[in-house]
């Protein structure tokens, strides 16, 4: 659907240069919803708008839907934009027209003739609910119906993608939760592919299937972020992950153990098994859970429990390995104090 291919973006000022996007390969599969996570300054922004050629690549290819856009110019641009929806931060609407006329102006612009124009909107104002906020002006509407008209406009041309440039960061916790279910939808209704940038690792955990992670204009990991979440293994991964999922203990607590700290990790159908209880049953050691949860990514559960296990030392070895056979991850946090 989107192959990125040894992608380059560099800047040129008059008092220096500076490498946006460097050396990236991606691919985004049909009806992924793709997440590309960094800090600001990471080069996330400028990977998403090389994708429809607002910004133009300095070297490497990009195509969509086969099409390689690095090579299109003029009209033969424009059209192929036309598949490519895009939303964002700011919302952007036009003040002195009212959410119809903002979404009509998006028809209008993109060539859809008169007499189709009024039934398209419609639909578009009733695929995102504001069917009831048709001649209201944007300066009436909430943060969340500014954007629900953005996407409404983004759609308007039947696009196969849907570019989000931090499409949630402007809104509160609640809204966002209404837009990613609203994306959500369209993903899996309309086969919409989304390609979402954002530096909430809370917005990829709640609507994403894969991601990419980038530091300083370079991917750093890629993968289903299901993956990514269980076993990451780079640094900036871990801290972004960290953010949603933490299972730190208080230091305080940790100096009253006087025993092994584990930290154990269920993945899968395991998450839902009583290994530990079973564990206990069958090897002499006492459990103390110190911390733990089960989180839900992409509808699958993933376990992270820190465990305190006192006992003969041999012993706790015998139940970390009876653990570890039941195909479950055990790392050692202290040996004890």
């Amino acid at each position: 659907m989107i192959d990125i291919k040894q992608v380059t973006k560099v800047y040129h000022t008059k008092k220096k240069t500076v490498t946006g996007v460097k050396n990236v390969s991606l691919t985004i599969h049909k009806g992924d919803v793709f997440g590309i996570v960094g800090y600001s300054g990471a080069g996330k922004s400028s990977l998403l708008r090389c994708i429809n050629m607002l910004e133009r690549p300095s070297s490497g290819t990009i195509s969509v839907d086969g099409m390689e856009m690095t090579k299109l110019k003029g009209e033969a641009l424009r059209q192929q934009r036309l598949k490519i929806g895009m939303i964002f931060q700011h919302f952007y609407l036009i003040n002195q027209k009212t959410v119809y006329e903002n979404i009509a102006f998006a028809l209008r612009a993109a060539g859809a003739s008169s007499d189709k124009i009024p039934s398209r909107v419609e639909e578009l104002l009733r695929v995102v609910e504001l069917s009831d906020k048709r001649d209201v002006y944007p300066a009436q509407l909430s943060g969340g119906q500014k954007q629900r008209v953005g996407i409404a406009r983004a759609l308007s041309n039947n696009p196969t993608v849907l570019l989000c440039d931090e499409a949630t960061s402007a809104l509160d916790p609640t809204t966002t939760q209404s837009i990613l279910r609203l994306l959500k939808s369209l993903n899996k209704e309309l086969g919409l592919t989304i390609v979402l940038i954002t530096h909430e690792m809370g917005v990829v955990k709640e609507i994403c299937n894969r991601m990419a992670i980038m530091q300083d204009g370079e991917v750093v990991e890629h993968g289903n972020v299901y993956d990514l979440f269980a076993e990451p293994k780079n640094t900036l991964t871990k801290e972004f992950i960290t953010n949603v999922v933490s299972f730190d203990v208080p230091e305080e607590t940790l100096a009253k153990c006087t025993g092994t700290i584990i930290k154990v990790m269920f993945q899968g159908s395991s998450a839902g098994e009583g290994i530990i209880g079973d564990m206990l049953q069958e090897v002499d050691v006492r459990g103390n859970f110190l911390h733990g949860a089960i989180e839900y990514i992409e509808g699958k559960p993933l376990g992270i429990f820190i465990l305190e296990l006192t006992g003969d030392p041999e012993q706790v070895n015998q139940a970390m390995d009876y653990i570890q056979k039941r195909h479950v991850r055990v790392e050692v946090i202290s040996h004890g104090y």
